[in-house]
């Protein structure tokens, strides 16, 4: 399937993603294939509030925080593969696999973001995720996420 080049922002995302400021992690959606993967962005900034102690003088973007970002550009491609109600449902992140970091990522940074479907089955997601800054790879790991009730 041919890569649908899109350009979903923030108004869409807040639509679709249960956080809220200073936690959501995707500043845009530029590539989307359904069921297949994902390609966005996200903007770092010294002026978010990890950049004064993660580190004083020389920050740099939390590990954790870029994983969070995959996690968050993945719900977004299944909600994009198969559309929820959001407003009863949310996906939580479950768990990661094989996480690796490579390469500090420091405010100023266009951090890019792929996730590629690996298996779907009911209500439970396995992505594969790579962060990347200007082509060099930051971040990877396997992602494993659910579709649950925003009641259960």
């Amino acid at each position: 399937m041919t890569p649908r080049r899109v350009k979903i922002e923030i108004p869409k995302i807040l639509e679709i993603l249960p956080q809220r400021y200073p936690f959501v992690m995707v500043d845009r959606v530029v590539e989307l294939v359904p069921h297949e993967r994902i390609r966005g962005v996200k903007m770092v900034s010294y002026d978010e509030p990890w950049a004064q102690g993660h580190f004083p003088g020389r920050p740099v973007f939390p590990g954790v925080l870029i994983l969070e970002s995959l996690a968050q550009i993945g719900g977004l491609l299944a909600y994009a593969s198969e559309p929820f109600d959001a407003s009863r449902s949310l996906m939580y992140f479950l768990g990661i696999d094989k996480a690796k970091f490579r390469h500090v990522v420091t405010p100023g940074d266009r951090l890019d973001l792929h996730v590629e479907v690996m298996s779907h089955r009911s209500n439970v997601w396995k992505l594969h995720g790579e962060a990347t800054v200007e082509g060099t790879l930051c971040a990877q790991g396997e992602l494993l996420a659910s579709i649950v009730d925003r009641d259960g």
